[in-house]
């Protein structure tokens, strides 16, 4: 007989395949950064295009020529800091032990998101171990259907003094996308992945569709395992739903920061997205989820250095 090759079917590197709590990402490891900034921004998926770029690449074997490159479209309207939480180094992790808002939120958060009043006794750096920073999207100045704002906790970077200065002036700015990052950089993409419901067996985990005469179906598997262990065991393909799972894309340059909006929006919108009218990002390749959803956008928390930083110089973009 020949060797029997039957790789398992479905990846066993996203498991359980559970669905996302929320519609935006949790981070649980942030990247280290000297500079007093927030580490991250919260921005929109807007679509996708291409566009023309001459090659500047020093080894690049299509160097000074002409390459279409498949980008993303990602709104970001500022963000609003809220407020400021404090925490404190416990033996089983960070701790919570206070949280200071402004005195007038915005309209948009007051009515949907209950904030607390109460402002701890004044902080001083040695009171606490560390502080992040509560920011608010703002999707009303998007094309965005949302009304609720996403309310999320960003860290600093620098150090503890630094970030208390930072916090203090910021309680109740805003913060630009040009703030945080560059162009040329790299970045890491959290974001939620499109939901697509309950799925059979050949979709969700792509085992092989059985011929025709197979026995009750065909698009299904054959058995639910051995004899013995005389159970069904969790590595069988069965149906269930599929998507909206949370997703990291690691490595993604940033190709261009933009102001103007009317540079990558068409004349109708974009397609099940509407009009870009605020700051964006173009970044190289796609990313999760579908338009409309928030992704957060990190420094690279593994940056391959193999990768070249250098900026291309875009003559096109498709509209």
């Amino acid at each position: 007989m020949p060797k029997m090759n039957h790789p398992h079917r479905g990846s066993m590197q996203f498991w359980p395949r559970k669905r996302a709590r929320h519609s935006i990402a949790r981070v649980r490891s942030w990247p280290v950064e000297t500079k007093t900034k927030p580490l991250a921004f919260i921005g929109y998926k807007a679509g996708m295009t291409h566009i023309q770029v001459k090659d500047t690449r020093a080894k690049s074997p299509t160097k000074g020529e002409k390459i279409s490159l498949p980008t993303t479209i990602i709104e970001c309207p500022a963000l609003v800091v809220v407020g400021i939480a404090w925490y404190k180094q416990g033996a089983s992790g960070w701790q919570k032990i206070a949280s200071t808002f402004v005195e007038k939120p915005s309209p948009h958060l007051a009515k949907r998101v209950p904030l607390s009043k109460k402002a701890p006794a004044s902080l001083t750096g040695k009171e606490f171990d560390e502080l992040r920073l509560l920011v608010h999207t703002q999707p009303h100045l998007s094309s965005v259907d949302a009304k609720k704002p996403h309310l999320q906790e960003i860290p600093l970077g620098g150090s503890k003094e630094e970030k208390l200065k930072y916090a203090q002036q910021k309680l109740g700015q805003e913060i630009s996308i040009k703030e945080i990052f560059e162009a040329g950089k790299f970045i890491d993409v959290h974001g939620i992945t499109k939901g697509k419901g309950f799925q059979g067996t050949v979709k969700r985990f792509g085992v092989p569709i059985r011929q025709h005469k197979a026995e009750k179906t065909k698009r299904g598997i054959a058995t639910l395992g051995s004899w013995h262990p005389n159970r069904v065991q969790y590595t069988v393909p069965q149906s269930g739903k599929m998507g909206f799972h949370l997703r990291t894309e690691y490595n993604k340059q940033i190709l261009k920061i933009g102001e103007n909006g009317q540079e990558v929006t068409p004349k109708g919108g974009l397609s099940h997205y509407g009009l870009v009218k605020n700051n964006y990002l173009l970044i190289k390749g796609s990313v999760p989820g579908p338009q409309k959803r928030a992704v957060l956008l990190t420094a690279a928390i593994r940056p391959d250095r193999r990768l070249s930083t250098e900026t291309f110089e875009i003559n096109y973009i498709h509209i």
